[in-house]
């Protein structure tokens, strides 16, 4: 299937989810609707919240202090998750000393973090970076460190035959060989970071979609929830989209899936 009819068929289950919530809100079953209005607002109302949000400009600060925490936690938590990951694939008696200690760390709930960083780096936007970190790290981490074991001994060999240095086997070997999967963890990781940005917005900020979300929250302003929930998708999905665009670039080499041959 073409991107324009793949992107056609995405569209066309939002509208219907859309729709059917709209229903099961406005249209009385029985004398009776499915989802009370009141704990699930409707899509008009929704709609009309992130509208107001974007004519007056309240969105746009919120927005920008979670993208820079978000882009904070991910670019830091990413490049030191390569180069760890990386320096203990090749180390393997450094890996084995730290095993415990990284499996130690990752078993940590970061819910219970989010108050230890706000304790140690306030309520600005570095405590939040901190817990965006500690989501994305992990993830990338594990990835990479897997990426370079799985590295075909064949092809290491062969390699090493034609006499290629260490830095040659980096960048010729290791480096794609880890690629795929690190990518693989970047998209997994943009939601992290988000996640742990607006988490730590949540339990303490003045501004920031956490912030604005909990607001809505405390006043039951179901339609502030939603929307604000429904802007942090697509401004997930749109971070996605670039990590998408990277990806691409980078591994040009690599073949599309079915273009394989026997």
């Amino acid at each position: 299937m073409n991107r324009a009819g793949l992107l056609a068929l995405q569209l066309l289950i939002a509208v219907v989810l859309i729709g059917i919530w709209h229903v099961a809100t406005t249209v009385p079953i029985g004398g009776v609707k499915l989802l009370p209005p009141f704990f699930f607002s409707t899509p008009y109302d929704v709609g009309a919240r992130i509208v107001k949000w974007l004519v007056e400009g309240t969105i746009w600060r919120h927005l920008y202090i979670t993208l820079l925490e978000s882009v904070l936690a991910f670019v830091i938590g990413s490049v030191a998750g390569v180069m760890i990951g990386f320096w203990f694939a090749r180390q393997q008696l450094v890996a084995a000393i730290f095993d415990p200690y990284i499996k130690m760390m990752n078993a940590l709930p970061r819910v219970v973090l989010a108050p230890i960083f706000a304790l140690w780096l306030g309520l600005g936007i570095w405590s939040k970076v901190a817990l965006g970190f500690t989501l994305v790290f992990f993830v990338v981490f594990f990835n990479v460190y897997q990426g370079v074991k799985e590295v075909s001994p064949t092809v290491l060999a062969n390699a090493r035959m034609l006499g290629m240095s260490e830095r040659q086997l980096l960048r010729h070997v290791y480096w794609p060989s880890a690629l795929s999967w690190m990518f693989s963890s970047l998209h997994t990781s943009v939601g992290f970071a988000v996640v742990g940005a607006v988490v730590g917005e949540y339990l303490g900020s003045a501004a920031g979609l956490g912030y604005l979300i909990q607001q809505a929250e405390g006043v039951f302003d179901v339609a502030g929830v939603f929307a604000g929930m429904i802007v942090l998708a697509v401004f997930v999905i749109l971070i996605d989209v670039l990590v998408s665009m990277v990806e691409k670039r980078l591994l040009v080499w690599r073949p599309a899936p079915g273009d394989a041959r026997a």
